[in-house]
């Protein structure tokens, strides 16, 4: 949320402009922040079993209140309402996946985290991959267990990097768009671009990573007559 920008938001040398500022439903705790999973926007709410201790609460709404400059601190959300406790997801380690007004926010960049598997709690969680339409989000074909085993064992070790480092190499790049499956029934979308060989969540890949989507894409494709 870097890109927000930097200065004092109480100086009296400029307005102060605000509302409409264009941003993701996301919170920032513990120097983590988390948007809201893109399948929760329209999900129930998370069962009450499933949440476990408070983690924190929010302490500013960005929206309607924010300086277009503000810079994003602990405690700060886009649109959850001052006072809005923050918990853990019972199964899931909190730097992955928090609770908040019962729906669930998931991980977008910990400057903490050393490897992909430090930033996703999903190892022996994962139960099939997806390939999407990156016109609608519909389901094309799904990729076989052995490739999905060796895609999640492949993507943990990677370095984090961290969105940013991975943009300037992927700006330009088309994205294959694909939908990890866990098997508690939730999923993620996650984008890989295949020329620099990078994951949206802030990684870059391996030569054999980087064979086994395009590979997979091709087959899935070829099957579904595309």
């Amino acid at each position: 949320m870097s890109s927000l920008g930097a200065s004092d938001s109480s100086s009296t040398s400029s307005p102060c402009v605000t509302g409409n500022i264009n941003m993701a439903d996301f919170l920032m705790i513990n120097d983590i922040t988390y948007t809201l999973n893109d399948r929760e926007s329209d999900a129930t709410p998370i069962e009450p079993e499933l949440i476990g201790d408070k983690v924190g609460e929010v302490t500013f709404t960005l929206s309607e209140q924010a300086c277009s400059d503000h810079v994003v601190q602990n405690g700060d959300a886009a649109f959850l309402s001052v006072g809005t406790s923050i918990y853990e997801l019972n199964g899931y380690r909190p730097q992955f996946r928090v609770v908040a007004n019962d729906r669930m926010y998931q991980v977008s960049d910990n400057p903490k985290a050393e490897t992909m598997g430090d930033l996703m709690d999903i190892e022996s969680k994962v139960e099939k991959i997806s390939l999407e339409s990156g016109n609608d989000g519909s389901v094309i074909g799904d990729f076989p267990q052995e490739a999905t085993s060796e895609f999640v064992n492949e993507l943990l070790p990677l370095p984090y990097v961290g969105f940013d480092e991975v943009y300037k190499k992927a700006k330009h790049d088309y994205g294959i768009f694909l939908r990890v499956y866990l098997q508690d029934g939730t999923s993620m979308r996650m984008v890989y671009y295949p020329k620099a060989n990078a994951f949206s969540a802030g990684a870059f890949g391996t030569a054999r990573l980087n064979e086994l989507i395009v590979t997979q894409r091709q087959r899935i494709k070829s099957a579904a007559g595309m």
